[in-house]
């Protein structure tokens, strides 16, 4: 479609142009041609100066608008008509539209057409002279890197081939020198729009050109870049990364690869690039071409991931170990009871209370494990952050020496994080505990609390949502960590005591208590410096005011000692826990399976509580038999025992509305859920 641009009114006459003028210019409209991106150029009236295919192609109008001098104001209306623009009224959709157009600022919107396709359009203007309008398809986001790569290769290699062939001309270019500079300042800004880092380099390896986002990614100009070699721009140590590579593209191979290198504040940035040797009609390399692409959030992405996929390996062993130790805990520490109770006080202070300590040890060990795994169950409520460090660092302080000053920096103003309030403690505990042994000469412990607010351009960096958080610094002024080991901390078991002084599993359950509370953590540490860990948790608005509770009625009726169904697929954990109720007073009725169960509450009618395992074997576990129960029995108290700690499997049962008695227990606390559970239980007449 033959172009040409409309005189202004009352310009003077346009010069008269030559024959190669007119070749260049409409060289330079079949390069524009060939772009996959719909470009149009609008005077200050605004009416068409120029466009290209795609611009037809891509947004389907008439051959009746596409001509020199349309409105663009006719553009709008032909597209309003047609429903563009969604329902609504015509005019109003063209005067909002005109008015953002009058006022010559840049922008940028997605739209979605009625066929489906999704168009990107960027709005450039061109001080005192116009605007340009961009279109680009990005329904397949996914292809949009190679088609950015495609379109920037072949339009460089066609204006330097055209170039080529109008510098060979004999004839004046004076006209078409300055109609080739105003093309070049547009390819500019396209260029400088696209989101990629682009250059070109000689055979030298030296700048001659780059768009603006390259130029940013070195945190230069671009004027500092042009004429300096790749070497001296990226700094030794990045470029021997690279160099490998590069020196491929020299020989004439076409490379990708990808590297990182120190940015601003000495954060690490990450970029995959594409390097295209530019060759002449002899099959030398003349230059390069190259298309990077920011991947540094891709790669935390990818950091997060693996982290993920860790945690969640951990999570499921620790699930399974939980269990089996809470089973075995159970036995051991029921056992441990009974044999209290037979043995001279001597005897058990001597044998049994050091294996009882133990046994109690070994209970927190699981607990910190799934706290790590982010699998242990947490009550997080609203929790005055400020408040609750001011009560805790007064006994902190009997926990660290003498020579550890302690300085709290707390807000005036109450801060509420939505948090396990025991867990935030235990969290704080471990890493003062930690900042004392890092301090054995003495030193100082700070403690500041200040709020946080994660905006959308850091989310994806620091893994969290957007919104408003507490966050917590704790910083010592110990020994520090080594930078080796700095990247290991939170790993379980990982730790930088002396063996035998620490089991490596403190700040990985805090990292596993942050994380699962829906917050983050990190660490800076300087060898002899100190170590400062900070973590940010959800922010929520401070809690209602509760009303007093009504006093209940006093009462004397003792609960009701009933047969107890017991079923509990393990012999020894079952023979601990029917010990237990036969103490309390509970005849017991034993099953070791779910089909034994059934079996039992269809025929025995004085079971007055079932109490089940939740996972046993043949088909019948702790769910199905509460269900089955109430079909039988439906006013018949229940109440299930389980050895895994974790959330998710007590979710898995907590729509059932019975309450779950964790293990290991002692009879004390079983003694207190049945009295609870059957407080409301009538006595028999």
């Amino acid at each position: 479609m033959a172009r040409k641009p409309a005189p202004l009114p009352d310009a003077p006459p346009a010069p008269v142009r030559s024959p190669e003028d007119l070749r260049r210019y409409d060289l330079l409209l079949a390069g524009l041609d060939l772009l996959d991106q719909a470009i149009a150029v609008f005077d200050a009236t605004p009416k068409l100066v120029t466009w290209n295919r795609a611009m037809v192609r891509l947004l389907e109008f008439p051959e009746s608008l596409m001509k020199v001098g349309t409105p663009f104001e006719a553009f709008v209306r032909f597209n309003a008509e047609r429903g563009e623009y969604g329902e609504g009224n015509i005019e109003q959709q063209i005067a909002q539209r005109m008015a953002s157009v009058h006022a010559f600022e840049p922008h940028y919107v997605e739209r979605t057409r009625p066929n489906g396709k999704v168009l990107a359009i960027r709005g450039v203007p061109i001080p005192n002279l116009g605007f340009v309008s961009l279109w680009t398809d990005v329904t397949e986001q996914r292809r949009y890197e190679t088609l950015i790569q495609q379109q920037n290769v072949l339009l460089e290699s066609r204006v330097r081939e055209r170039t080529a062939e109008l510098l060979s001309a004999k004839t004046e270019l004076d006209d078409i020198a300055a109609a080739l500079g105003r093309s070049e300042a547009r390819l500019q800004t396209i260029v400088d729009s696209i989101p990629a880092l682009v250059a070109y380099t000689d055979a030298s390896l030296v700048y001659q050109f780059v768009n603006k986002g390259y130029a940013d990614w070195f945190g230069l100009d671009k004027e500092a870049l042009i004429g300096r070699n790749i070497a001296q721009v990226f700094g030794a140590e990045a470029y021997e990364q690279i160099r490998a590579h590069v020196d491929r593209a020299a020989a004439g191979e076409q490379v990708s690869y990808e590297y990182v290198r120190t940015g601003d504040k000495g954060r690490q940035v990450y970029a995959r690039s594409v390097v295209v040797p530019d060759v002449d009609p002899n099959g030398e390399v003349i230059g390069l071409f190259v298309l990077s692409i920011d991947i540094t959030e891709q790669k935390a992405s990818e950091a997060a991931l693996v982290q993920a996929q860790k945690m969640e390996a951990v999570g499921q062993l620790t699930g399974g170990l939980a269990h089996d130790f809470n089973n075995l805990l159970t036995i051991i520490m029921g056992n441990l009871d009974a044999a209290r109770e037979q043995v001279d006080p001597a005897v058990a202070a001597d044998y049994l209370d050091p294996a009882r300590r133990a046994a109690e040890r070994g209970v927190e060990l699981i607990r910190r494990l799934l706290t790590f795994s982010r699998r242990q169950t947490l009550e997080p409520v609203a929790v005055d952050v400020g408040s609750r460090i001011r009560d805790f660092t007064h006994l902190l302080q009997r926990s660290l020496s003498e020579s550890i000053h302690i300085r709290t920096t707390l807000p005036n103003a109450p801060l509420h994080a939505l948090v396990d309030p025991h867990q935030l403690e235990n969290a704080l505990l471990n890493l003062a505990i930690n900042a004392r042994d890092a301090m054995p000469g003495g030193g100082t412990l700070s403690i500041t609390v200040s709020e946080r607010h994660i905006p959308e351009s850091q989310s994806a960096l620091v893994e969290l949502p957007v919104g408003h958080y507490v966050q917590i610094d704790v910083a010592d002024t110990g020994t520090g960590i080594e930078e080796a080991l700095l990247t290991r901390v939170f790993e379980p078991f990982v730790t930088t005591k002396p063996f035998g002084q620490g089991s490596g599993l403190g700040l990985s359950m805090v990292y596993g208590f942050v994380r699962q509370s829906g917050g983050n953590i990190r660490v800076r540490s300087t060898p002899g410096k100190g170590t400062t860990v900070t973590f940010v948790l959800p922010r929520t608005e401070a809690p209602a005011p509760v009303a007093p509770e009504p006093p209940r009625a006093s009462s004397d009726r003792k609960p009701v000692r009933c047969p107890v169904l017991l079923v509990e697929d393990d012999p020894e954990v079952r023979k601990v826990i029917r010990l237990q109720l036969t103490e309390l007073g509970y005849p017991v009725v034993e099953a070791d399976n779910g089909v034994e169960a059934q079996t039992m509450l269809e025929h025995v009618p004085d079971i007055g509580l079932l109490i089940s395992d939740t996972v046993m074997p043949g088909g019948i576990g702790g769910r199905e038999l509460v269900q089955i129960a109430r079909q039988l029995r439906p006013e018949l108290p229940l109440l299930l025992i389980t050895g895994y700690a974790s959330g998710q499997a007590i979710a898995e049962v907590q729509d059932l509305d019975v309450p779950i008695l964790r293990k290991p227990f002692d009879r004390s606390v079983l003694e207190r859920t049945l009295d609870q559970l059957l407080s409301h239980v009538e006595s028999p007449v």
